[in-house]
């Protein structure tokens, strides 16, 4: 069965399936009981008095929301605004048919209406489907940078 998608941005009535493709991401990453994030904050965190994230939604008449491309603005002290993109993520049984190209494209048409001035994403180092298709692209994949962290309770430690 052919499944034709639409894309299209992201509203209040779409956060469950967002978060249910983010819990399935979670999943795939090895890592299923590390979402804490909750429909009440994604509400209030993209539609509340100060939205912080925006997002695109893969949607098909058939099976509805099938991926979602999730990104907010942050700041680079030597170029300015940037786009980071968090996460692409399209359900398992539809990967491979170019439906996470069609929302990398709405991000990066995003950026370029924003007049952003670097667009920016993480990929693990053995997501190897993922790398290919960012070599495929142009993508710079920088080796040289170290991604650094604190928890939510190391945060109460500081």
């Amino acid at each position: 069965m052919s499944l034709t998608v639409s894309i299209r941005k992201g509203t209040p009535t779409d956060l469950a399936a967002v978060h249910a493709l983010i819990v399935e991401l979670a999943v795939y990453e090895k890592a299923p009981n590390e979402v804490t994030n909750t429909l009440e904050d994604m509400q209030r965190d993209g539609f509340g008095e100060q939205p912080i994230f925006e997002f695109y939604v893969a949607d098909s008449e058939e099976e509805g929301i099938v991926g979602i491309a999730l990104y907010y603005t942050a700041y680079s002290t030597w170029k300015g605004k940037m786009l980071f993109l968090e996460d692409i993520v399209v359900t398992e049984r539809h990967r491979r048919k170019g439906i996470g190209r069609l929302l990398f494209t709405a991000v990066v048409e995003a950026a370029k209406a924003g007049k952003y001035k670097r667009m920016k994403w993480q990929v693990l180092d053995w997501n190897e489907p993922a790398i290919n298709f960012y070599r495929s692209i142009g993508a710079n994949l920088d080796g040289e940078w170290i991604n650094c962290n604190l928890s939510e309770e190391q945060l109460l430690q500081h």
